[in-house]
């Protein structure tokens, strides 16, 4: 019977709780079904939102293919403008491609700088960053260009990044900070034949 009765206790403990807080217990559950409901509409309209872009930057990306247009390019811009995100990296991108086609490399290095910006993605930022310092070193900014590779830290990227900083400092005129890079890109997996014909081209 002392199970019975320590049983019908709790009951009217258990009732008593729901009688005093039963206030607090309905807002916990409206301000819980609120935030589920809120978590589901972001959810739904972000890959709404993400489709879309999809979609409009296919559309856009298409028009950046071959030798774009001034209105292809303006609307590259418009989209790069209202897309912070991938979508609006690659875009970016892809004006700075257009641009470095057309010599203008100083308009390709500010998309790119906006690129880089537009995504958190590491690989995507190590290829804008790769890009990016090709541009600064067409600009004969190298030390614009080596600060760009020091921001490359993922690893499959180290042989790219090691090749072009080689590039840089030939261009530099360090022999042996060249020598070192194109090593450390070897040693990295790059092209062989193509880094082994630049260290031979380096002077003794």
């Amino acid at each position: 019977m002392e199970v019975y009765r320590i049983d019908n206790e709790q009951r009217d403990a258990l009732r008593r709780f729901f009688v005093d807080n039963s206030k607090a217990l309905a807002i916990g559950v409206v301000l819980g079904v609120s935030a589920l409901v809120g978590w589901c509409y972001w959810h739904k309209h972000h890959n709404n939102a993400m489709m879309a872009a999809s979609s409009a930057w296919q559309q856009v990306n298409a028009g950046l293919s071959g030798q774009a247009a001034q209105a292809q390019l303006d609307a590259a811009q418009q989209f790069a403008d209202a897309n912070d995100n991938n979508y609006g990296a690659l875009t970016s991108m892809g004006l700075a491609r257009q641009f470095a086609e057309r010599g203008d490399f100083t308009a390709a290095e500010k998309q790119l700088q906006k690129a880089r910006g537009q995504t958190h993605e590491a690989n995507l930022q190590s290829l804008i960053n790769l890009r990016l310092a090709h541009v600064q070193l067409q600009q004969k900014n190298v030390d614009g260009a080596l600060k760009t590779l020091d921001g490359m830290k993922e690893k499959g990227w180290t042989a790219l990044a090691e090749d072009t900083r080689g590039d840089a400092q030939v261009i530099k005129g360090d022999q042996q900070a060249a020598r070192i890079a194109y090593e450390k890109a070897l040693q990295s997996g790059a092209p062989p034949a193509l880094v082994r014909m630049k260290l031979n081209n380096l002077s003794s």
